[in-house]
């Protein structure tokens, strides 16, 4: 919301700049998210001028040399070109060395061979009113020539804009801001606006309102103006509705928007004329029923979207944006002034329904109070009279006024000793009350601390004592509060152990050189499809948003793979095709849905399933692992042996026993990607192994969509890993005795993986065998068709005697007879 800081100081005006305004107003809770200028730079140089003459100018026919007082000796020459400027008038002059809003720094100037010593200013040029006509503006008579230009006109002024948060409507508008200035630096609070109505109380002849809909629409108050002569707003109005990024239109209309603004209360004109048979009723709409608003658009409302209609139809929909066909026009002379109070819900998702947003359903969305309704009547009331002649008729509409006229305000009561409780430090019960009551609330001084009346525009807002508090704190300075720790016994202040596991398999893919990126939450349902997975898959079962942001953001993410890929195509796309890239964060997935029966089809009552969202770590790499140089002009590229080589750092870090199995997924290479598992357990009948997550090489489809020639990648659960890594790893004595190491060469059909055959020698060598490793790999004609020959290191280490080649020729045969039960062969 943007609030013209001389509107502002007509209402609270604490002698600060306004800089020092806005850190009071950042500090006490009303954040300002920017300062604007509006109007011409600098004051000086503007002023006001009496055109003394206006001839034609000799050698154009659109231009007119002008003489203007502006209260010197010599009146100065002006060249104008505005078909409006005439002898007698009163006028804006911008003299020579005047900046205007631009930036553009006024000179002399010749125009057609005549000298002009200024200009003759019109709306637009001072940003008064953008949609002005071309013509000059002319100024009231009563002004003398030599007249500074800003004693009559705000031409310059300061625009701070607001960050209104949604508990707080009263602030959304200038006097509820006033009112929180006022309370932060403790200036004067002007009157409000509304303490005095022309208008009167009781029926009102001539117009007639129903509302069908209460819980809808808890008050509807109507005036009728007669006698309104519609014309164009004086400029301090039009100059405040643009500084506060409202387009001037009309008196009436422009009286609608600023009683909005001054008061936080959205208003709405009728022609009465145009209000077939003078009456307004408020309903529900009927399913596909259509109305055609101001913007000239038709739209077509469900059965939960209230309007208001005329004996011919509807008119307007409620809270959104009135209607073409009873808006108020130049020929308006009865206009029918309707202030309402709207259900806060139904607005937001009606306005979400339509793709209709306005100033009005961004404030009633927020829950406005009945009260303001009345208001927003008195000072549009004394408004209509002033500037538009109109004549007020006795008596106004009030339709559920009876329940919010009278109702009592509710109290609560606040403790000082809950205050320095909750707070750490004393904060004196009159200057609680001084507090409180600065900001409308009632207060009585009680022996232990007050009992304070909530007003009716913070009802929704304050309900608990801890609210007070909050109220008390934020005006009386956060800033001053000590900065504590809170009090807890037996606490001490430490990551978990999946928090130090979260941080460590992050640091550990850091130092590895991969990058960090962060993705969205959100992503788009057409991700699945691009990963090529089905929806039965359990990667398919998505969690889908009730009210997203956009469609292509409607889901949460099941899998860290789309952020990256999208990271890695950014990359691909400006010229950096060798990615090493990794995500830490959250993933989510629906429930699995629950049997549709038993084993005799009979239907079986349901069972919560958990959703499964998890903390995720995933990496991604693509094109070479290392940069190009003289000495290796062909890196290696990434693969799925450079993803598994990546993946065992990482989790032999934690001591994890792990290993991986042959496993299709869909986004992954057929016969190039796999399973990770890790052992739960101490390796004995309890243990039991569990999927940490895929790794593998990209499908070839799925790197193409994304612009990548080949790719490889891991997902983990990074739950999961906590739970099988050891929080204390305990030391192991290393041997004192020296190792006997062997090599073996065995052939083994193809189908047989290393990981098989280096699991079987593990089992049959025993405690003493203390690592196997395969050094080598050979396929060719001397190992024969479809076999390939696997180069085995194997060390062997007893803890309390050198080994002999004795000691280790049973444990090598028993390797060799596990090596030929999976179809080994000694080879050489």
């Amino acid at each position: 919301m943007k609030v013209p800081l001389p509107w502002l100081r007509e209402y609270c005006d604490p002698a600060l700049d306004v800089h020092a305004i806005e850190e009071r107003l950042t500090m006490t809770g009303t954040k300002v998210e920017a300062i604007h200028h509006h109007g011409v730079p600098a004051e000086e140089n503007f002023a006001i001028g009496r055109v003394l003459s206006a001839e034609r100018h000799p050698d154009a026919d659109r231009l007119k040399v002008c003489s203007v007082d502006l209260g010197e000796d010599q009146p100065a020459t002006i060249v104008c070109g505005a078909p409006n400027v005439e002898a007698g008038q009163t006028v804006a002059v911008a003299r020579p060395g005047a900046v205007m809003p631009g930036g553009a720094k006024l000179g002399q100037a010749k125009l057609r061979g005549v000298l002009s010593e200024g200009m003759i200013l019109a709306e637009h040029e001072l940003q008064i009113d953008a949609g002005a006509s071309k013509g000059i503006m002319v100024l009231a008579d009563a002004l003398a020539p030599g007249t500074p230009l800003a004693d009559a006109l705000p031409i310059s002024m300061d625009v701070i804009e607001l960050e209104i948060t949604p508990n707080r409507p009263d602030c959304l508008g200038v006097y509820g801001v006033a009112r929180e200035l006022h309370a932060a630096t403790g200036a004067p609070l002007a009157p409000a606006p509304w303490s005095e109505d022309p208008g009167s109380a009781g029926e009102l002849a001539g117009a007639r309102v129903v509302v069908e809909c209460p819980d809808l629409c808890p008050r509807f108050t109507a005036r009728v103006f007669e006698d309104v002569k519609i014309g164009p707003s004086p400029a301090w109005l039009k100059a405040r509705l643009s500084a506060a990024g409202q387009r001037p239109i009309n008196n009436v209309v422009d009286i609608t928007n600023y009683a909005m603004l001054l008061s936080g209360q959205p208003l709405h004109a009728f022609d009465l004329d145009r209000v077939a048979g003078a009456t307004l009723t408020v309903r529900r709409a009927r399913e596909g029923e259509q109305v055609q608003t101001l913007d000239g658009q038709t739209r077509t409302l469900d059965g939960e979207t209230v309007l208001i209609e005329d004996a011919d139809g509807p008119t307007s929909i409620a809270g959104l944006m009135g209607g073409a066909r009873s808006e108020v026009q130049e020929q308006t002379t009865r206009v029918l002034l309707e202030v309402a109070s709207w259900s806060g819900p139904n607005i937001h998702r009606s306005s979400w329904a339509l793709g209709l947003r306005s100033e009005a359903s961004s404030r009633f969305e927020k829950g406005l109070a009945p009260e303001q309704c009345m208001h927003a009547q008195a000072l549009a009331t004394r408004l209509m009279i002033e500037l538009c002649g109109a004549r007020v008729a006795p008596g106004t509409i009030d339709a559920g006024g009876e329940q919010w006229s009278d109702r009592p305000a509710q109290t609560i009561r606040l403790r000082a000793a809950r205050v320095r409780a909750i707070l750490g430090v004393p904060v004196d019960v009159a200057r609680q009350a001084e507090i409180l009551g600065a900001l409308d609330f009632a207060c009585t001084r009680l022996e232990d601390g007050l009992d304070v009346s909530v007003p009716a525009l913070r009802r929704a807002d304050v309900t608990r004592e801890i609210d007070l508090i909050e109220e008390v704190a934020r005006i009386d300075g956060l800033e001053r509060l000590p900065a504590t720790l809170p009090a807890r016994r037996g606490a001490a202040g430490r990551l978990s152990h999946a928090q130090r596991v979260r941080r460590a398999a992050e640091d550990a893919l850091a130092g590895r050189g991969l990058h960090e990126i962060v993705g969205w939450s959100f992503t788009d349902p057409a991700l699945l499809e691009r990963l090529l997975i089905e929806p039965g898959h359990p990667l398919g079962r998505v969690v889908t948003l009730e009210n997203p942001l956009s469609s292509d953001q409607s889901i949460m993410r099941p899998t860290l793979l789309g952020s990256l890929l999208d990271a890695a195509r950014h990359n691909v796309a400006r010229g950096r095709p060798d990615i090493a890239i990794f995500e830490s964060g959250t993933v989510y997935r629906a429930a699995e849905p629950p049997p549709a029966g038993d084993e005799d089809g009979q239907p079986t009552a349901p069972v919560a399933t958990p959703a499964d969202e998890h903390h995720g770590l995933g990496a991604l790499l693509s094109g070479a692992l290392a940069p190009r140089s003289w000495r290796a002009p062909e890196p290696a590229q990434a693969d799925f042996f450079a993803a598994k080589a990546l993946l065992g750092e990482l989790l032999d870090r934690f001591h994890v026993r792990w290993r991986v199995a042959p496993r299709e997924w869909p986004f992954l290479h057929p016969g190039r990607s796999a399973a990770v598992l890790a052992q739960a357990g101490d390796g004995g009948e309890g243990e039991q192994e569990i999927v940490l997550g895929p790794l593998g090489e990209l499908h070839p489809l799925v790197a193409e969509r994304w612009g990548l020639a080949r790719a490889a990648a891991f997902m983990i659960d990074l739950g999961k890993l906590a739970a099988v890594a050891p929080e204390v790893v305990a030391f192991r004595e290393f041997g004192a005795f020296p190792v006997l190491r062997q090599d073996l060469a065995v052939t083994l059909p193809e189908t047989v993986g290393a990981e098989q055959l280096l699991a079987s020698v593990r089992e049959a060598a025993g405690p003493t065998l203390e690592s196997a490793e395969i050094f080598d790999v050979y396929a060719g004609e001397q190992v024969g068709e479809g076999r390939r020959s696997l180069a085995l290191a194997l060390a062997f280490r007893a803890l309390d005697r050198t080994l002999t080649d004795e000691d280790v020729a049973p444990v090598r045969e028993r390797v060799l007879a596990a090596m030929r039960a999976i179809g080994g062969e000694l080879r050489g």
